[in-house]
């Protein structure tokens, strides 16, 4: 049937390829913009940089996302690697960055729910190189 010829394509592919390349490639062609989405968004018509910076963050989660709002501990991988790369690169020697990693790469079928999500992404910024560059970025003429 036409879901197990699917379910036989998928994996025919290696797991690498299909997290980077075939996992974004369908979001690109599928989904609005996320600019288009935020800016639909009534309530935030007025909002504040920080309402907006965290609305963005939820609607790029939701993207991804499965329909019961989750993501795969891959799915996860993938989107920071091509959502939030400025943030991780270099960061690979740090032990609290490769305990993150590690647990996106074990095998089991826990998936990360939108507050585990941003849990991990302020652990990430917190560690990063990137948020030293905006402490000193100038903030007054």
């Amino acid at each position: 049937n036409r879901n197990e010829q699917a379910h036989s394509w998928r994996n025919s592919i290696p797991n690498t390829i299909y997290q980077v390349i075939i996992v974004p490639l369908c979001f690109l062609t599928t989904s609005v913009p996320v600019a288009k989405q935020l800016a639909s968004i009534k309530a935030l018509r007025k909002g504040s940089d920080l309402e907006k910076a965290f609305a963005t963050a939820a609607l790029v989660y939701n993207n991804y996302a499965d329909p019961e709002s989750k993501l795969s501990k891959s799915e996860t991988k993938s989107l920071l690697q091509s959502q939030f790369w400025h943030f991780i690169q270099g960061q690979e020697n740090k032990p609290k960055y490769q305990e993150i990693i590690s647990s996106l790469d074990e095998e089991s079928e826990n998936k990360i729910n939108f507050e585990d999500f941003m849990i991990m992404l302020v652990s990430l910024t917190l560690m990063s190189d990137l948020l030293q560059e905006i402490k000193n970025v100038k903030t007054t003429k």
